[in-house]
């Protein structure tokens, strides 16, 4: 299972920089819901989670007998889980005021449906 996990990272890492390459905001916001995900499956790969043994000290002893899970890199990830999942939020807020504002989900068509702050300045000052 150890072997297994940095395969995963690096097959979820490279789909969601595929995924946040492309013009379309759907597949952007995809990409980055999947590069949090591929951070976090790090985060306990690094951690070496152990399944064989449950994190519990036996009666009498002060200190754990064998190798066992680490606790800090789960709660690192329970709070980036939180984390990231208000970011989503925020940025599907932002992609709908987006799309009602331009009517677009295309990031290049986005570009150029907004005007030019140059062309105002010019009908200003003329």
């Amino acid at each position: 299972m150890q072997s297994l996990l940095p395969l995963l990272v690096g097959a979820m890492v490279a789909a969601s920089v595929y995924l946040m390459l492309c013009r379309d905001l759907i597949r952007f916001i995809f990409g980055l819901v999947l590069a949090s995900n591929a951070v976090n499956l790090l985060i306990l790969a690094a951690g070496r989670a152990d399944v064989l043994s449950p994190p519990l000290i036996a009666r009498g002893q002060s200190v754990p007998g064998q190798a066992m899970a680490n606790a800090l890199p789960q709660a690192l990830i329970l709070t980036a889980i939180v984390i990231g999942f208000a970011l989503l939020a925020f940025v599907f807020v932002l992609f709908y005021r987006a799309y009602q504002e331009l009517g677009t989900v295309d990031s290049e068509a986005m570009r150029t449906a907004e005007s030019d702050p140059d062309d105002a300045s010019a009908e200003v000052d003329g």
